[in-house]
């Protein structure tokens, strides 16, 4: 039976019947462990800031997250599960307190086999990537935070990254073959996803189900070059980009453009950049320098950077990928804590175009920085604009602004799935929802399509 609102010797009695799986319980690690990156919006910051959850739990099998499970279930405990926090949205943000599910120590990494890896939630991308690059293969992609996030993080917060310019979004068919999930219910279950099917949970925050394992399609392995190109104009820039990715004769895994000034402020960028360039940012394979060495000439554009990344590791740079995708923001953010971000997809037709009318249109205000992806066959670009923000007022009409011209925006300044603009919640998602946390006590707050949760639980 549901009790919920325990007192604290109740709470005490709850943690101890965990047994032998590791509890955490000071002020200062769960504060920690209750955090990720949403301080990257003013918006989130102000409302998430003083929001923690009451202990850290950290499951070592399956078996200890099933137990975990029943028994928050049985005890109407909230429970918001957490990989390594990288995430800009509030995704591992305790709203109502309750127990945190630290799921770091489910970390295997599974054999090899035919291209498809099997690993556990908690496992590093880095780590995954190594083995698998043992063996010849390599991540499809990956989030700027390769260096530290996990994978169950990036499947149940994240959309794309670092090899999305190849593959497209985590969403698309074929990167994700399989999840396992165990259900939060009194007496939990578990799910094997496939095929489609992980979208039920893919991209839900952890709201919808645990996910304890996850099965990728991988990608031959490369030997990538870190290259960095300058550009005295931003739309010769962007234009460049877009042949790039067009080009199929050569091999990339990552495709950015910033905008003047942005990347002259970037203090540990590992090259010099020219006055007033904008700058792209890129990852091609070793065989495919001489061809993009060539393409680089004929738009115009200048060669600045080109490393490997043994020989950026020797001199202890920091790798081209984390001054791309949200990193750009964060590198921004160390230098101008006024800036913040906004995710926007641009029509096939006359993107570019847009583009440049949004930089004239908001000068001052938003500096552009694109992502370009493959997306049903097509390279499109993706942006995730710099805004100096001012106000929240501001920021909605600069949203506002971007929509009316014909861009799709992503807010990254709301903690509410549905809310979040392009990334809509579909009812096979609320479907899975309801059968998987019946009682809503799954990261509750953060999907409006959910079961009504219990009253809040906090300790007294």
């Amino acid at each position: 039976m549901i009790q919920g609102n325990l007192d604290v010797g109740a709470f005490d009695a709850f943690l101890a019947a965990f047994g032998d799986i590791p509890v955490e319980t000071a002020p200062n690690i769960v504060k920690q462990k209750s955090r990720d990156f949403f301080w990257y919006s003013p918006i989130l910051k102000q409302q998430l800031e003083e929001c923690r959850g009451d202990a850290v739990a950290t499951p070592r099998t399956e078996a200890d997250v099933l137990r975990i499970a029943a028994l928050c279930a049985r005890h109407g405990m909230p429970l918001t599960v957490r990989g390594a926090g990288t995430g800009n949205y509030g995704q591992a943000v305790p709203l109502q307190g309750g127990l945190i599910l630290d799921m770091i120590a489910l970390d295997t990494v599974g054999p090899v086999i035919d291209g498809i890896i099997r690993v556990g939630a908690g496992a590093k991308l880095r780590d995954i990537d190594d083995v698998a690059r043992s063996r010849g293969w390599e991540l499809r992609m990956f989030p700027s935070t390769v260096r530290t996030a996990t994978i169950g993080g990036f499947v149940a917060g994240g959309s794309g990254g670092v090899g999305s310019i190849n593959f497209g979004m985590l969403s698309q068919r074929g990167t994700i073959l399989g999840l396992r999930v165990v259900t939060l219910e009194t007496e939990p279950r578990v799910i094997e996803l496939r095929g489609d099917a992980v979208n039920q949970v893919h991209h839900a925050y952890g709201t919808n189900g645990i996910i304890t394992e996850i099965e990728m399609t991988l990608a031959p392995a490369q030997n990538w070059i870190e290259v960095g190109v300058a550009f005295g104009n931003f739309r010769r820039l962007a234009e460049f980009c877009q042949t790039l990715g067009e080009a199929d004769g050569i091999a990339k895994k990552l495709i950015t453009a910033v905008a003047a000034p942005i990347p002259g402020r970037m203090r540990t960028l590992p090259f010099a950049v020219p006055p007033d360039a904008s700058v792209g940012l890129m990852m091609i394979a070793g065989t495919s320098l001489e061809p993009f060495r060539d393409l680089v000439a004929a738009h115009g554009g200048e060669l600045i950077y080109c490393v490997s990344p043994s020989e950026a590791s020797a001199a202890r740079a920091t790798p081209i990928y984390e001054f791309t995708w949200n990193h750009t923001t964060l590198q921004m953010l160390k230098v101008d804590r006024d800036m913040t971000y906004l995710q926007t997809a641009f029509p096939e037709a006359g993107g570019l175009d847009l583009v440049v009318a949004l930089c004239r249109e908001l000068a001052g205000e938003i500096f552009m920085h694109l992502e370009f992806v493959r997306a049903n066959g097509r390279v499109v670009c993706r942006g995730l604009p710099l805004v100096r923000y001012t106000t929240a007022e501001r920021l909605a009409e600069i949203i506002g602004i971007f929509e009316a011209r014909g861009s799709a925006v992503a807010n990254p300044h709301t903690f509410i799935l549905e809310d979040g603009g392009t990334k809509q919640t579909d009812l096979k998602q609320s479907a899975f929802k309801r059968a998987a946390d019946p009682f809503g006590l799954l990261n509750p707050g953060k999907m409006r399509g959910a079961p009504p949760p219990l009253p809040p639980y906090r300790v007294g």
